[in-house]
Formats: C-alpha cells, sequence, structure tokens
C-alpha cells in the first residue's frame, strides 16, 4: 500500500503556471485544476496514454482521491505540524541546491570530477587529530606534530614504519594499514582530502592539509586509469572469520574446493551456483551480482574486487578467494570501461550538488547576485561601533548583548536594508562554535558571513517566483509529505494499533485466508540418485534421526545431502506439486536436477489460518478497508465536481 502510494505522488504534482482562463476540468472546495494542467500529469505518468472515457475516468477517480487527501490534510492543520514544517524545509534546501550555485563553476568542477573519476589515486596518510574549533595554542601543536613527522619521511625513513611509531597517525586503522588507503577516485574522501591527492605527484608527501578530522599529510604511491565496471558471478560457501569456527572455516573451505573441481570437470557454473552458493540474493539467479567497480560505483571488498578484475575475459573463473565472509569462486560476465562524460554528467553533478565543493561557488555566486539585485555597500563605517563594543570575554560565552545606539545602515541589496542591529542580533546568535581570537577579526569573520547569508536568504525567499519549475516541485513535496502523514494516522497505524478492530475483521473475512493442503514432512535433497537410494534405506530404521543421515551421507562432503523440515504447502511446493507421496518413507523422484527423498509425517488437509498465521495479510485487507471507508467520508466531507465534457475532451 506504502509503496503504491508513492508511486503516485510523483503523478500528482500540480504545476499552477497556466493562464485560469483555460477550461477547468475539476475542483476541490474552489480551488481549480485547468484542462493543461491534467494533461500534463496525465501525459507525465503515462507511456502510451489513452484518451477513452473509461481510462480518463479511472485516471480522474485516482486523482480526485489524492485530491481529497490532501485537502482533509490541510483542513486538520497538519501543515503547521512542526516536525513536518521542518521536514519540508528540509527538502527545500536540498531542492533548492541546483538554484543557488554559480553555474560555470559548478560546470568546472563536475569536469573536475569527471576527471577524478576516469583516474584512481592510491595514497597512504598520517593524521594529527585537532578539533575544528581548537585554539591557537592547540592547533600550533598539531601543526608542528605533523611538520616534524613530514620532515622526517622526507628526510628518509619510511612512511609506514613513522606512521605506526609513537606519536605517529592518530588514525585508528593504521595498526592494520599502515596508513594505506588504496586506490580511491572522486567523492570517496572528503574534499580537502581529495585535492590535496590529486595534486600531489606520485611519490611525494603532501604539505599538512587540514581537514574537519585534523592535520594530514599524504603520500601518493600510485595512479592508475579507472579499471571501469565489472558485472560478475559467485558461488559462495559462507564461513565468517570473526564468528566461524576453526572447524566451520576449514569445512566450508573444502567445500568450496570440491566445487571448483567440479567447475574444472567441466560443470557448469550457473547449475552449481543455484545447487550449492550461500549467498540467498544471487544463488537462485546462478550468482550474478549487481555490477561494481572502483570509485562512485558500488564497491566490493578489496580481495574479493582485485580478483575480479584480474580475469581477462568474459567467461574466465577465478580459483577460490576467500574474504571476511567466506570463500567465492568469480567468473566475469561482462566488462565495461567508464562512461563517457555526456553519460556521466547528470550522476556527478547532484553528487557534487550534495558535497563539500559545492562551497567553492558560493562566493562567486554571491558576487553575481549582489550585481543583479543593486547591492550598495555601507558597512565600513557602521562596523567601528562593533570593533570597539564587541568584548570578546562575553562574546564567546554567549554573554554580549550590548545593541548599537545608531542603527546605521550596512548595506541595501534590492528593496531591502541590512541595518547594525541586524548584525548585531546575527552576532549574538551565531557565537558557539567560532574560532576564538582578537574582536577586529571576530567582527570581520562574522560580517563576511552575515553579508553572504543575507544575500543568499533574499534570493533563496525569490525562488518560487524566479522559477516556476522549483515552484511545482516545491507544491510536490507539500503534498507528499501531507499525504503520507494523513494515511499513517488514519489508516496504516491505526491498523496496525486497533487490534480490536483487526480481529473483528479477521473473523468476518475468515474464509479468505485458508491453508491448501500441507505435506508435514522431513525433506532429503540428494546429490544424486545412488546418495538418494542410501537416504531412502537409511529411513528404514525407525531409530535413525535425521542428523544421523547428515553426519553420515555428508562425511566426505557438504555438498551430498540437504534437509529441511516444514508443513509445506502442497500447491506452492515446486518439488511436491503432482507427487503421490504415502506416509512414512517415499522412494527418491527426480525434480529440477535433484533427487528427493520425503519421509511423510502426515498430510494435512485444508484448514482456516489462524490471525497469527496471515497477520500480515489480514493487516493490509484491514487498511484497504479503513482507507475504503474513510474515502467514503472524505466525498461528504469536500466539495469536488468534475467537468466530464472537458475531461473527454482530451481524445478530440
Amino acid at each position: 500500500m506504502k509503496k503504491h502510494l508513492l508511486l503516485l505522488l510523483t503523478c500528482f504534482a500540480l504545476i499552477k503556471t497556466q493562464a485560469q482562463t483555460e477550461p477547468v476540468v475539476m475542483e476541490i472546495n474552489g480551488d481549480k485544476v485547468t484542462k493543461s494542467e491534467f494533461l500534463q500529469i496525465y501525459l507525465k505518468n503515462n507511456d502510451d496514454p489513452k484518451y477513452d472515457q473509461e481510462s480518463l475516468d479511472d485516471y480522474m477517480d485516482l486523482f480526485v482521491k489524492f485530491k481529497l487527501k490532501v485537502a482533509e490534510a490541510e483542513a486538520l492543520g497538519y501543515d503547521t505540524i512542526p516536525k513536518l514544517v521542518k521536514e519540508l524545509d528540509g527538502y527545500r534546501k536540498q531542492l533548492s541546491t541546483p538554484y543557488m550555485t554559480d553555474s560555470s563553476m559548478n560546470e568546472y568542477l563536475v569536469k573536475e570530477a569527471y576527471d577524478r573519476t576516469v583516474n584512481e589515486i592510491r595514497a597512504s596518510h598520517i593524521l594529527v587529530k585537532v578539533d575544528r574549533n581548537a585554539d591557537p595554542k592547540d592547533t600550533l601543536r598539531a601543526y608542528n606534530r605533523i611538520m616534524n613527522l613530514r620532515k622526517r619521511i622526507v628526510d628518509g625513513e619510511d612512511f609506514e614504519i613513522v606512521a605506526k611509531g609513537k606519536l605517529g597517525s592518530d588514525d585508528p586503522s593504521v595498526t592494520t594499514n599502515g596508513g594505506d588507503l588504496g586506490y580511491f577516485t572522486a567523492f570517496q574522501m572528503v574534499t580537502p582530502f581529495e585535492d590535496a591527492a590529486f595534486n600531489t605527484p606520485v611519490g611525494d608527501v603532501s604539505m599538512p592539509i587540514r581537514t574537519r578530522f585534523g592535520y594530514h599529510i599524504i603520500k601518493v604511491t600510485g595512479k592508475r586509469k579507472a579499471r571501469g565496471t565489472i558485472r560478475a558471478a559467485h558461488i559462495m560457501v559462507a564461513a565468517n572469520k570473526k564468528l566461524s569456527s576453526t572447524k566451520e572455516i576449514q569445512s566450508a573451505e573444502q567445500k568450496i574446493n570440491e566445487i571448483y573441481e567440479k567447475l574444472e570437470n567441466g560443470g557448469d557454473f550457473e547449475t552449481l551456483a543455484k545447487k550449492f552458493s550461500d549467498d540467498p540474493s544471487t544463488a537462485s539467479k546462478g550468482g550474478v551480482l549487481p555490477v561494481f567497480g572502483t570509485g562512485a560505483n558500488t564497491r566490493m571488498v578489496s580481495n574479493f574486487e582485485d580478483a575480479a578484475f584480474a580475469l581477462q575475459k568474459d567467461g574466465d573463473y577465478s580459483k577460490p578467494v576467500e574474504t571476511d565472509y567466506g570463500f567465492h569462486i568469480i567468473k566475469r560476465l561482462e566488462w565495461a570501461p567508464v562512461k563517457s562524460y555526456a553519460e556521466m554528467q547528470r550522476e556527478l553533478q547532484q553528487k557534487v550538488n550534495r558535497d563539500d565543493r559545492s562551497k567553492r561557488t558560493q562566493d562567486s555566486f554571491v558576487a553575481k547576485l549582489k550585481d543583479e539585485y543593486g547591492f550598495k555597500d555601507k558597512h565600513e563605517k557602521a562596523l567601528k561601533w562593533f570593533y570597539k563594543n564587541l568584548d570578546s570575554a562575553e562574546y564567546f560565552v554567549g554573554d554580549w548583548t550590548k545593541d548599537p545606539r545608531r542603527n546605521k545602515l550596512m548595506f541595501k541589496l534590492g528593496n531591502e536594508e541590512a541595518r547594525a542591529d541586524d548584525f548585531a542580533s546575527y552576532l549574538k546568535e551565531n557565537w558557539r562554535g567560532k574560532r576564538r581570537t582578537d574582536v577586529r577579526s571576530i567582527v570581520n569573520e562574522q560580517y563576511a558571513e552575515f553579508e553572504k547569508d543575507f544575500v543568499l536568504t533574499y534570493e533563496d525567499e525569490r525562488l518560487e517566483e524566479k522559477y516556476p519549475a522549483f515552484k511545482a516541485l516545491m507544491q510536490e513535496y507539500h503534498d507528499g509529505i501531507l499525504l503520507y502523514e494523513v494515511m499513517s494516522d488514519k489508516v496504516w497505524n491505526k491498523a496496525l494499533k486497533d487490534s480490536t478492530g483487526l480481529s473483528e475483521f479477521f473473523k468476518a473475512n475468515r474464509q479468505n485466508y485458508k491453508w491448501g493442503k500441507r505435506a508435514d514432512a522431513m525433506v532429503y535433497i540428494c546429490l544424486n540418485d545412488s546418495i538418494a537410494k542410501e537416504v531412502y534405506q537409511m529411513l528404514a530404521n525407525d531409530t535413525i534421526t535425521s542428523a544421523h543421515v547428515i553426519e553420515k551421507i555428508n562425511k566426505d562432503s557438504q555438498l551430498n545431502l540437504e534437509v529441511k523440515v516444514n508443513k509445506f504447502e502442497v500447491d506452492n511446493t515446486p518439488f511436491l506439486k503432482g507427487q503421490k507421496l504415502v506416509n512414512g518413507r517415499n522412494k527418491a523422484f527426480l525434480y529440477d536436477g535433484k533427487y528427493y527423498v520425503i519421509d511423510l509425517n502426515a498430510m494435512l488437509p485444508p484448514s482456516l489460518k489462524e490471525l497469527d498465521e496471515v497477520k500480515g495479510a489480514v493487516t493490509s485487507d484491514y487498511q484497504e478497508q479503513l482507507e475504503k471507508e474513510w474515502l467514503e467520508e472524505l466525498r461528504g466531507k469536500h466539495e469536488v465536481s468534475v467537468n466530464k465534457e472537458v475531461l473527454y475532451s482530451f481524445g478530440e
């Protein structure tokens, strides 16, 4: 139900830019939807639009239901709930990013990111931690320490030894990797670190660079063209290094070696993966994995990735490879180089917009906005009062409260002014986390931020007016947030919390929830016919348990036998469907390449399910009923009219 709703949210985003003289196709509580608005929505969400009355009526029915729910949410005041207002504001900040950047600078950053995507850097680093708001003494101490470490390396000491040594790197992973970060590309490190790494020649050690973690020095140890992406399949035998016993790991290794031997003897990779792989997400698909690669693509653990990319051509498979998750045999299915710039531009643009590097465009963007809105600067005289009256001892504990006696103009932007008391308020609200320094530096640093924030806020408040597409997108998110919340309260959560109503609904509709004929059985899945016959013979002895059977049959190989115990619904279990079974042991039969021996305890006749056996399905059905009843209530509360003449004119 929720998934269905989310798919509909985009369908119903209204773009209210058309003239109101257009034909109106629908009204709700006096709010009009024009013919062109509705057509735009209809075409956007129908690849093969139909204009017959039935298709148009079906779509309009969905649209009316959506609008009724949003109207009810607004009537109930959901658009004033603080958490929803905050959520929408968060979305607005994300959605406004493309409109709040310098496009030319942004384009440069996107191209730079692509260059760093097609090239991979391998680097080691040493970190000396220092808080971003540390006082000058601690900052200087950290800087001197990192410079001393760099000098030792430049003078000839081994990087790894220095990194691991006393007062070396503060990165806790140094004990296992010696500071080596492996290969990386764009967006995998914080931006200042990435910039320094890609601008340092191979073999050189960078000057200290500062990130939010502290000071780093970086030694670039390799550079190569990106390896692209690979589509691969694997056969996995699970053995968690941290959780598995030595015996379990040895058993897993024996099993993967047996599978590899079968491959070497001509076995089919896909068939073996389906039979023996422990990866539940890929086994049924012959072991096929999602596409992966270095950099911005999905990544695998390094030794798995290296083994996959070492395969020379499509169809090649590796020897068993061990990872922290177990043992793998990897088959290369298809390799592809890094996509072209044109193909990646949109994806990279989105990443740049979300990344720290987007801040590099703000200064140039603010400068352009100042020109656009006729910025007039008057701040120099006004700042003199702050130089004289800001008390740093009070300011850094939040106690500075003095107000300017003369509310001098600081600057004008468009039709708004910023005055001294505005800057004073900004100072009082933004003292936390600022670097302790002299008064003049504090005032200048804070004023620069105040001016930038003012200009950006001025532009942000005008986005809906300047950009109709942005306005439409905000309307979509507004309606989506309200709809999700009101549906949660009126339908989804109500069904989950109303145990009495759920129980009564189940009793009234119990005939809809039935078990088919079921086999209460122990199922032995055998590798071949001879093993199946041996299992069948062993089951003649009533004292033999499944554990005894497994121990004997799998003594030499873990691939020989698998056992499942359950009450299997016959018509929904492929290997049981159509089989004529008797109580007790049943002779082996072949299904889909495997031999099955069924030890049947009892064949259970069709029966009604209990609520705890089918609670998920009952809850879903109950939610549908609640939604249907709620919509009938809404139709009586909100005034809706559809102009069928206009609606049916779409096909003309």
